[in-house]
């Protein structure tokens, strides 16, 4: 499950990996991004992710992945894994 991507290196990305690399990138995470895996929780749990920086993230995806996200698709249960926000990001490509 879930979408790839090829970048433009050549390199074939699923859409869990597109998250964590916006995660890594808008929230500033340097090398902890790399041992994310799917369960791992985010929001409570990543002190760098505070209101503000959800939006930031939110911008991230819109801008990558070319959808628009409405204030009400959006809930703290999208944030609440790496998983639970790719599965959103997937959905919305759906749409």
């Amino acid at each position: 499950m879930g979408r790839f991507s090829v970048q433009p290196t050549g390199k074939v990305m699923s859409s869990i990996e597109q998250v964590k690399k916006i995660l890594r990138e808008s929230l500033q995470l340097g090398d902890r991004a790399a041992a994310f895996t799917g369960s791992t929780p985010l929001l409570g749990s990543l002190p760098e992710l505070d209101s503000m920086a959800v939006v930031t993230v939110i911008t991230a995806l819109e801008e990558h992945f070319g959808f628009t996200v409405a204030d009400d698709e959006i809930s703290a249960d999208t944030f609440a894994t790496v998983d639970s926000l790719a599965a959103f990001v997937d959905q919305k490509l759906v749409l």
